[in-house]
């Protein structure tokens, strides 16, 4: 069983998220998105609510399950006994860190391989940074992101619905 680990912090999850993993199930048989706990910069959700949210967006998804994670990415995969470290790229600043940790993780782990899927263009300008900057200017991220974490963000900043 070819198993795949998406880790992240999603925080929130948006459209480009879901776009990769809607991606990776058609790539293997299995795969975990992995919410990792501890790395939070300024977060807008805890994260059991990154995880939960998560849970609800692939619910249609049987080859996905979500989990959170603490440490090393490349111990929770080996211990998950995964092939493959999924990453998603928008651009060529997000190659230059992923490129370094992808070789961290093979002097770490030769074992597992670092995938990385290119963005659908409908979604390079989104990242969950620039979802949490809009959101508390008071932008509506309707088409940014899931409808269950809208409500999410709106709720938690105190917006109407």
């Amino acid at each position: 069983m070819r198993i795949a680990i998406y880790p992240g912090g999603f925080d929130p999850i948006t459209n480009g998220h879901l776009d990769l993993v809607r991606r990776m199930v058609l790539l293997f048989d299995e795969v975990i998105v992995a919410v990792v706990r501890g790395r939070d910069k300024g977060p807008m959700f805890t994260w059991e609510e990154r995880i939960a949210m998560f849970r609800v967006a692939v619910q249609d998804l049987p080859s996905v399950s979500v989990e959170g994670f603490e440490g090393m990415t490349v111990d929770y995969a080996r211990a998950k006994g995964a092939v493959a470290l999924v990453r998603g790229i928008r651009a060529m600043s997000d190659f230059e860190v992923e490129f370094d940790m992808a070789l961290m993780n093979r002097k770490m782990a030769p074992e597992i391989e670092s995938v990385y899927l290119m963005t659908n263009q409908d979604y390079m300008n989104i990242s969950a940074s620039r979802i949490r900057e809009v959101s508390r200017l008071g932008y509506d991220v309707v088409d940014l992101v899931p409808g269950h974490v809208r409500q999410a963000i709106r709720e938690k900043l105190g917006q109407p619905l």
